[in-house]
């Protein structure tokens, strides 16, 4: 079986830079799980496991745009120390669950600068060139209930929402 909308595909990953620093990897056990065409993935990677089948391997780098996109400056705000947590301690590095256009989103302190917090929208791997590689566990028909959902439930599982 391949994989194509309308189907569940669990996957092994290693992720790494140009550098060959390895930047994420899946668990080991059960890899990632998804519903095939329905954007849960970066779309250059969706993209390369269409037609893919159970036990195939493969590796891609991807440029950004097919990734997390290129960095916006935009992106990237000044705010007052004031609007964080009384006694907080803020430091570079440190990310937040923020509200914004498009609904909730993370943000990492890019610097502290006295009483500005300096903070970054874009999504840490904004930018790189990312290579994958993939091993396919398994490709299987999605259910009634996952396809209803717009997403894969874990094995033996459903979950509330």
């Amino acid at each position: 079986m391949q994989a194509a909308d309308g189907k569940v595909v669990a996957f092994h990953f290693t992720l790494t830079n140009d550098a060959g620093e390895i930047l994420d990897q899946s668990d080991e056990g059960s890899g990632l799980v998804y519903l095939h065409g329905h954007g849960q993935l970066i779309p250059g990677l969706e993209r390369n496991l269409a037609g893919k089948e159970e036990g195939d391997q493969f590796s891609v780098t991807l440029p950004p745009e097919d990734a997390y996109g290129e960095r916006d400056d935009e992106m990237i705000q000044t705010i007052s120390r004031s609007a964080f947590q009384e006694g907080a301690e803020i430091k570079a590095g440190m990310q937040f669950e923020a509200e914004g256009e498009d609904g909730d989103t993370v943000v990492t302190v890019a610097s502290v600068e006295g009483d500005e917090v300096i903070i970054d929208g874009n999504h840490p791997l904004a930018g790189l060139a990312l290579t994958f590689e993939v091993e396919v566990a398994q490709v299987r028909d999605a259910t009634e209930e996952e396809m209803e959902h717009g997403h894969a439930h874990e094995p033996g599982g459903h979950h509330d929402h």
